[in-house]
């Protein structure tokens, strides 16, 4: 069983923001390291890996890889390739997901997992775990402003993120510093 270490809720309010998290997220990332992303359609996912993409500095367009299933981004800068992998067309755990050998790109990648939750944990017990949700209505910061209508949009961009790191390599990984974005 892992344990969790450290942990940072993150108000992000545009995807620009998203991007920008990614961005700050990248720096921490080594090769081996585990990413799983977790969110609704839309949430900001891909775009969160787009920043870590650029703060990794690799090669290639960040984009959804739905209908590839998987997308390797090779490093430009000498550091670890990021693996971008969607698994929501996946429906069954790590045995379906064997195809792609991800236990054999972990160790020298960053392997970035969306809808990876309850599919890929058993591929490394130190993970980091994205949680991105909508903040909607009267919870939105601004929701209940006079004026609603004119904020609805803006509104809409708001997500609440919760990034936890799993096991001991996350146990001080400076995550506490990302709670402004």
């Amino acid at each position: 069983m892992s344990t969790t270490g450290a942990m940072a809720h993150i108000t992000v309010k545009s995807p620009e923001q998203m991007q920008e998290l990614g961005r700050r997220l990248a720096p921490l990332l080594r090769p081996g390291d585990l990413v799983l992303l977790t969110g609704e359609l839309g949430a900001g996912k891909t775009t969160l890996t787009r920043g870590l993409g650029e703060g990794l500095g690799v090669r290639g367009a960040v984009t959804s890889p739905t209908f590839v299933i998987a997308r390797v981004h090779p490093s430009l800068t000498g550091g670890p390739a990021l693996v971008h992998v969607d698994a929501y067309r996946l429906g069954g755990g790590l045995d379906e997901m064997e195809d792609l050998d991800l236990d054999v790109s972990l160790p020298e990648s960053v392997v970035v997992v969306e809808w990876g939750e309850g599919r890929v944990e058993e591929l490394s017990e130190d993970r980091l775990h994205v949680v991105i949700g909508r903040a909607v209505g009267a919870d939105a910061p601004g929701g209940d402003a006079p004026g609603g209508e004119a904020l609805e949009a803006e509104v809409d961009d708001v997500r609440e993120v919760t990034v936890t790191g799993l096991g001991a390599r996350w146990a001080d990984a400076g995550l506490p510093t990302l709670e402004t974005c």
